[in-house]
């Protein structure tokens, strides 16, 4: 009995080690920006708990834990440092931490988010690319963690305006595609999108003059064009991924307080867009020869997003409107029409995962609800506590359990299947 049990202890071990190796989570939602958690399957039946793993207290900010060759990377605050993480992520062991001072002052209003950092990372080519809360990204060996580059498009706007990045700070989360990594530098009233080289840092292109937003870049490829779709502070963009050329234009100007903050969703040439106040939006792309034309599919003006960005399951986007005291919901994207509306007062933001059958939503106040894809009514199927702080950095979907970061620490979370 007793080599029986060593040996179900040293298979296990073998399989998680494996799986702790194999599995990939790059960046902001995932391997395609998208929330779709490929390779991860929905246990049988869902625990009544989860069972806490590791714990680390990382610090204050809002980014995504990144996984890759067993290895998790947090980017955070500690005090008046910005501080990136290597963790193991079999057994929570710190392997190398890098700080650096950041100071920040908070704008009026946002108090409550701190000082950040509220970008998140992406890796890409061996390397960790951070995008810290005054706008200036640098590149990390994700081995050693040495830094290897930084750039600050600062001096660009600093004096002509009252502060060098966005009022609460650079959100916008880098994005990388093969040797390029992709960001907005900038202020709300002024700025660029760039692709630097993930080698050494060196500019391959640069696009417009439009403010940054809070929102983030995407890469997708539409009527057989690879594009980055941004909406900055001014506009819907599309953006020859090569060149840098702009392709197409759908003006949606930040007005007032009703910030341009929700990363899109694309899904089958349309891409889903909604703005505090004002409603949510399907648009269509079009090539027609070498024009692009951008219609209005459909404006849902029943639902509106504040800060928390949609993701699409199947034919279905999901989401939490701030209308009618801020509930969850589901549309068809095909129509337009409200599938459902959850009940009142979820939270003050969600994060959404999926996977086939399911959508996940980690709720602002700690609670992560698991929720049944596809159907035609709310149907919560198991909710967890997993943090008594505020969670409003993005999840991680392990095939076995989860990433939670709140707001002071980093958890790993399992569950049984």
């Amino acid at each position: 009995m007793r080599a029986l049990i060593l040996i179900l202890l040293f298979v296990s071990t073998i399989a998680h080690t494996a799986l702790a190796d194999s599995f990939n989570w790059p960046g902001w939602l995932g391997p395609k920006r998208n929330g779709w958690v490929p390779g991860v399957q929905a246990p049988k039946t869902w625990p009544k708990e989860l069972t806490r793993g590791w714990q680390i207290e990382t610090g204050q900010g809002y980014g995504s834990p990144l996984v890759s060759d067993g290895k998790v990377y947090q980017h955070a605050r500690q005090g008046e440092n910005e501080v990136l993480w290597c963790i193991d992520l079999s057994n929570g062991e710190r392997l190398w931490r890098q700080a650096y001072r950041v100071p920040f002052k908070i704008a009026g209003g946002g108090d409550f988010h701190g000082k950040g950092p509220k970008s998140s990372p992406v890796i890409a080519e061996g390397r960790v690319f951070t995008m810290g809360i005054t706008g200036v990204l640098t590149a990390w060996d994700a081995k050693s963690g040495k830094e290897l580059w930084r750039r600050d498009y600062s001096n660009r706007y600093r004096g002509r305006f009252r502060k060098p990045h966005p009022n609460w700070g650079a959100s916008t989360s880098p994005i990388a595609d093969g040797n390029k990594v992709i960001v907005h530098f900038g202020t709300d009233k002024e700025g660029v999108l760039v692709a630097l080289d993930v080698e050494d840092g060196t500019e391959i292109w640069s696009q417009g003059n439009d403010g940054a937003s809070y929102s983030s870049p995407l890469i997708a490829e539409i009527n057989g064009v690879r594009q980055v779709v941004e909406w900055n502070h001014n506009a819907l963009v599309g953006v020859d991924i090569e060149t840098g050329k702009e392709l197409w234009r759908h003006p949606f100007p930040h007005v007032g307080t009703n910030q341009n903050m929700p990363t899109p969703t694309i899904h089958k040439g349309r891409v889903i867009i909604g703005g505090e106040n004002r409603g949510l939006h399907c648009v269509e792309l079009l090539k027609i020869d070498n024009d692009w034309t951008v219609t209005e599919h459909w404006h849902e003006r029943r639902l509106a997003l504040d800060m928390a960005s949609t993701i699409a399951n199947g034919d279905l986007v999901y989401g939490l409107s701030h209308y009618e005291r801020r509930r969850l919901f589901c549309v068809d994207i095909d129509s337009g029409d409200i599938i459902w509306k959850g009940p009142e007062r979820a939270g003050q933001n969600a994060t959404f995962l999926a996977i086939p059958g399911h959508v996940l939503a980690l709720m602002d106040h700690g609670r992560l609800h698991v929720l049944k894809a596809g159907t035609k009514e709310f149907t919560k199927l198991a909710t967890y506590r997993v943090s008594n702080l505020p969670t409003w950095a993005p999840p991680v979907l392990l095939p076995d359990g989860f990433l939670i970061k709140d707001n002071k620490n980093l958890t790993r979370w399992s569950f049984d299947r």
